[in-house]
């Protein structure tokens, strides 16, 4: 089966701290989205106040399972933290399918 990629696009809250930011993802990663099936890594990158998460699953599936409303896991409090960082409004975010990498 090929990976799945998610790609979100997103900018701060104003007046984000960016090393409180970064630390609540290591939190978010080590307690909350490391633990999904089929999880293999997080990147996130930035582009001025323009950031992008570039997070990696073993399937389409466990991507999707992992981004469901009934998942406990994007329930859990280090990823609400995080999220709080997040304006909602601009937030944009797609799912592709490795087809081949080099």
């Amino acid at each position: 089966m090929s990976k799945a990629v998610w790609h979100i696009s997103y900018k701060l809250v104003e007046g984000a701290n960016v090393q409180d930011f970064l630390l609540a993802s290591k939190k978010c990663h080590d307690d909350s989205l490391s633990k999904n099936k089929g999880f293999i890594s997080w990147d996130v990158l930035r582009d001025g106040d323009t950031w992008v998460d570039f997070v990696t699953f073993e399937t389409m599936e466990d991507a999707s399972n992992a981004e469901g409303d009934d998942n406990e896991v994007a329930k859990h409090p280090s990823a609400l933290e995080f999220y709080a960082f997040i304006d909602p409004n601009t937030v944009t975010s797609t799912s592709y399918t490795v087809e081949k990498r080099h």
